[in-house]
């Protein structure tokens, strides 16, 4: 009897053990959530976010994070006013730079440095009016692995342009071809 306690007793909690690391492994992320930002940081000390600048053999000069992870911008959003169209899943493989406090930049000019306001009220770091995201699929600092993604992925460079020899593109604010409605800009492209 005494043996068919201890194995319940130890099937329950191997079974607890095992929902637990699910819950966990599938609530890890860069900060990119689509939801609210739950952040462990107090509303009285905001965390800071630091953009700087970092060399690619590839790419150049781009723009990291302050872990120095790179930061990219997506063509299909607009500069000028700011405006983020990476939201729900997107914003899944694409975690935006959230601009919870202060924001310092090194090798950058501060002028070029703002934030926008996302869809689900969160802020996010803007760079000459692009918003900065993060690659989900970039594991260490110095991965570029978003580098040119669906056509519409670049680094940032310091001025918020785009990074690499791909530098040509839709004007500054001007949206992607094929985006013409900004109220739904994900088409089913790879990348999302």
């Amino acid at each position: 009897m005494r043996s068919t306690l201890r194995t319940r007793r130890t099937l329950a909690l191997t079974a607890s053990g095992i929902a637990a690391a699910a819950l966990i492994a599938g609530c890890g992320s860069s900060g990119g959530s689509s939801g609210p930002s739950s952040s462990p940081s107090s509303p009285s000390t905001p965390a800071a976010v630091t953009l700087r600048t970092a060399q690619d053999p590839k790419l150049g000069t781009i723009v990291t994070d302050s872990a120095g992870f790179t930061l990219y911008r997506f063509d299909q959003d607009r500069n000028s006013p700011p405006e983020s169209y990476c939201n729900g899943s997107c914003a899944v493989i694409w975690p935006p730079e959230h601009a919870d406090g202060n924001v310092t930049v090194k090798g950058i000019d501060s002028k070029l440095v703002g934030t926008v306001t996302r869809d689900d009220g969160t802020r996010q770091v803007t760079l000459n009016g692009w918003p900065a995201y993060r690659y989900s699929p970039d594991t260490k600092p110095g991965d570029t692995k978003g580098q040119g993604v669906a056509g519409t992925w670049f680094a940032l460079t310091p001025t918020g342009g785009r990074a690499g020899a791909a530098n040509s593109g839709p004007a500054p604010g001007t949206p992607a071809p094929g985006n013409q409605t900004p109220g739904n800009p994900m088409p089913s492209t790879p990348g999302y």
